[in-house]
């Protein structure tokens, strides 16, 4: 293989959703909400599929999911589903709230600590979003925006996959 194919190879494979090579326990979290700084544990989100996403108030793609995340809430709840977004705002979470306002983000949201970025391995970017099943386990990471189709796949899968039907 020739070094511009193999250098297109990885290029390519650093933009797609990345699974995990073993699946990692998602880490022990006590994080202020965004909304009433009450704080929201790990523990709400077990035997639950949990879409976690790192994002900014600043950060365009990270605005550019909201809906598509809000859809997913609504339409995958009732199966155990649901999305957690950690903003990494240095504002705190009043600049959050406003944007909880604006977009009717209908899915938690807290801040981010030190401890909870280092525990899903080091934020490098926004957005940054990891898959978690019910058994707690991060299955899959996605690095930067992704496709809506994409994310809807896996959800599936694993919604299925953890009720039986698969």
């Amino acid at each position: 293989m020739t070094r511009i194919k193999a250098a297109v190879l990885v290029a390519l494979l650093l933009f797609l959703p990345c699974a995990t090579l073993a699946a990692k326990a998602m880490p022990n979290f006590l994080l202020p909400s965004a909304v009433d700084e009450k704080k929201i544990s790990s523990d709400e989100f077990k035997d639950k599929v949990l879409l976690v996403t790192f994002f900014a108030t600043w950060c365009p793609p990270c605005r550019e999911e909201i809906p598509e995340f809000i859809g997913l809430q609504k339409e995958l709840s009732e199966r155990g589903f649901s999305v957690l977004g950690i903003s990494v705002d240095e504002g705190g979470s009043k600049i959050v709230n406003k944007l909880i306002e604006q977009t009717k983000i209908n899915y938690p949201v807290v801040m981010a600590d030190e401890s909870v970025l280092n525990g899903f391995g080091g934020i490098s970017g926004v957005p940054t979003s990891f898959l978690v099943n019910r058994k707690g386990n991060v299955v899959k990471s996605y690095p930067g925006y992704v496709a809506h189709a994409v994310l809807r796949q896996d959800i599936d899968e694993l919604l299925a996959e953890q009720s039986g039907a698969k």
